[in-house]
């Protein structure tokens, strides 16, 4: 975004507007230094449920995080909105994620551990996420794939964002890849892509088992799994757990459509 910030020391103050860097930091072993959450940072749960919670990603309360008077704020450009960390930046250093791959997500712990003087702890992690990475094995040859992240209007994965690039992973090819980062569709649309699976999240729509029948009605032939939306989505240090959980979504997805 090319903004750029000086810390004179590490910072002891810190809020994050991002429910998985929220993690990170905390993982990082920051949870003294880490002083104002959002409501959506639920990870983990014995240290946020004692942080003072500034509003949302995407409405954020500007009186509190002036009373907590942080000396550093972490945001994501994707999950926060331009005109609050504008708001922000005029009083306060902001240092901004902006991922889409995995390598991205890399980057940005690696960052992280060096804005919080935590790099031995971040390269710990990077090496545990980079090994179970290493590890997963793709289904050959690729499932077309729709993931459903919205209901009341559907809502899928498009192109240009870590989910995307995760299904990739897998060896699950979008079959809404052309389209933008998160478009509506219709049940048309659906049947005419015609995916071989259909992943429903779990976040950010509580997709649950009560609705694979509505679109098993939609697209009869397809496999339909509700999955972990934070273990495609949340882009700290939760990928050191993604591997496993993806490597069981590829082989049960393998068997229901061999």
């Amino acid at each position: 975004m090319g903004h750029q910030i000086t810390l004179l020391q590490p910072p002891q103050r810190i809020v994050s507007l991002v429910p998985s860097q929220t993690e990170l930091l905390l993982d990082l072993g920051l949870a003294g230094r880490v002083v104002g959450v959002t409501k959506f940072c639920i990870h983990p749960k014995e240290q946020v449920k004692y942080k003072t919670v500034v509003g949302g990603t995407k409405n954020f309360k500007f009186d509190v995080i002036d009373q907590l008077q942080p000396d550093l704020i972490i945001g994501n450009k994707e999950e926060n909105y331009k005109e609050g960390i504008e708001q922000l930046q005029a009083k306060y250093k902001i240092w901004m994620s902006d991922i889409y791959t995995l390598e991205d997500a890399l980057d940005m712990l690696r960052q992280v551990g060096q804005l919080t003087g935590t790099e031995a702890r971040a390269t710990e992690l990077e090496q545990s996420i980079n090994s179970g990475f290493e590890k997963l094995q793709p289904v050959q040859p690729g499932i077309k794939t729709a993931y459903f992240i919205w209901r009341k209007p559907y809502m899928v994965v498009g192109s240009h964002n870590i989910i995307d690039h995760l299904l990739g992973r897998c060896g699950f090819e979008n079959v809404f890849a052309d389209l933008e980062r998160y478009p509506e569709i219709t049940p048309a649309q659906l049947q005419q892509a015609n995916p071989q699976l259909i992943l429903l999240s779990s976040e950010p729509y509580p997709f649950k088992e009560k609705h694979v029948a509505e679109f098993q009605e939609l697209c009869p032939q397809a496999s339909i799994k509700v999955v972990d939306g934070e273990l495609f989505s949340w882009y700290g240090s939760r990928l050191a757990q993604a591997p496993p959980y993806l490597q069981q979504v590829v082989e049960e997805a393998r068997k229901s459509l061999s």
